[in-house]
């Protein structure tokens, strides 16, 4: 579980209180927070037990979104049961989410409605993958989009 904060609205003190206010928490649940500076915002997330947790998803989709080749920016993965998307225009961040989903097809629904609630057109828009497709997958998504990159 993660948000995003913009930066002159963070402090460290209140990294929990933030991410409180929008899910909830479990006694004693360790909240991290990592700085995002192309979107001067920071990323507080939920840590998992007392261990030293891998980099989350979200961030990592972040940090490479900038990769992403056209001005309207779709970079997704997905991760067990999770789909992470992030959406940009130029460097305007417009979306940061994860949405459960089970299926490649139930994916493509939250991207596809997500892309509808921003207005974007997915006809004439890159997506990108940070993770593997297998061919049916990377067919399906060419059936709607523009293109289908790798990164």
């Amino acid at each position: 579980m993660f948000t995003l904060v913009p930066s002159h609205f963070f402090s460290p003190a209140s990294a929990r209180e933030a991410l409180a206010e929008v899910t909830d928490l479990k006694e004693g649940q360790n909240v991290g927070h990592l700085d995002i500076p192309q979107y001067d915002a920071v990323l507080v997330y939920t840590q998992d037990g007392d261990s030293v947790v891998d980099t989350p998803e979200i961030y990592k989709l972040l940090m490479q979104l900038p990769d992403c080749p056209e001005y309207n920016k779709i970079l997704c993965s997905r991760i067990g049961d999770r789909l992470f998307l992030a959406v940009a225009q130029g460097k305007s961040l417009l979306l940061a989410n994860s949405f459960q989903a089970m299926d490649f097809t139930t994916a493509e629904y939250y991207i596809f409605l997500s892309l509808n609630s921003l207005q974007l057109n997915p006809e004439f828009s890159t997506i990108c993958w940070r993770t593997e497709l297998n061919a049916e997958e990377e067919m399906s998504l060419y059936r709607y989009f523009k293109s289908v990159v790798h990164l």
